[in-house]
């Protein structure tokens, strides 16, 4: 049976050494990096179940690294990250969240915490996949009936344009991956090409407008700027 493979970009020797004998004591298969350009180089050659990621590393900010991995244009993009940081910023931490990591996980820490938070990062984004081949997409409070084409916040229908509805789609299957609008006019139809940018944008806005609680600090669609828009993992409260 072949174990589960986690990715390791840590710049502290000791602790890479304390985390990958651990975790291979736990029955996972442990590769380590040193920077960011060695953990991409490792992540493009091969698949990982998870990524463990420091943010400080020597080569570059691990939340531009984490932006880097979600704006994949494959599968590979969906791989859970839990970031591992000295880092107690809060910002950095909602930050790395609305970029598409999965947890958060502070230094110092206990193994057999960091042991329980892979564990359940990886049951999370099993149940995920497995319900985003259903008809349903659930996300706390907020449902998306594909079948029937509908969008439910609190039970309650949300009316949305056709378009809008499959925009919305595109976006909530990819949670937690940044997707550019160029993305998101490959993944719909029907919508012009000239000044398509703004049209994105609009839709966007009319979209907010029915799901989220409060469109001017929207937590369910997030704009990144320069980039494009992020469906948040995150379950509004």
């Amino acid at each position: 049976m072949t174990s589960t493979r986690v990715l390791l970009i840590e710049d502290d020797l000791r602790l890479a050494r304390m985390v990958e004998g651990f975790l291979s004591q736990n029955g996972f298969s442990c590769e380590h990096a040193l920077d960011a350009s060695k953990g991409m180089a490792a992540f493009r050659r091969e698949p990982f179940d998870l990524v463990l990621l420091d943010l400080m590393l020597p080569d570059a900010d691990g939340l531009d690294v984490c932006r880097d991995l979600r704006s994949r244009d494959d599968g590979l993009a969906k791989t859970p990250i839990i970031m591992v940081t000295a880092r107690g910023d809060l910002s950095d931490r909602v930050t790395g969240l609305e970029l598409g990591a999965d947890d958060y996980l502070a230094k110092p820490f206990e193994p057999r915490e960091l042991l329980a938070r892979v564990r359940a990062v990886l049951r999370r984004t099993l149940v995920d996949r497995t319900r985003s081949q259903g008809e349903v997409l659930n996300f706390g409070r907020l449902e998306i009936d594909r079948r029937t084409r509908q969008v439910r916040l609190d039970q309650e229908v949300r009316v949305l344009t056709s378009f809008q509805f499959d925009l919305l789609v595109a976006l909530a299957q990819n949670a937690g991956r940044v997707l550019s609008r160029d993305q998101l006019r490959q993944s719909t139809r029907g919508e012009p090409l000239e000044a398509f940018d703004r049209a994105i944008d609009v839709h966007i806005g009319k979209i907010r407008v029915a799901i989220e609680d409060d469109v001017r600090f929207p937590t369910r669609i997030i704009t990144v700027r320069n980039v494009g828009y992020v469906f948040s993992k995150i379950e509004a409260a």
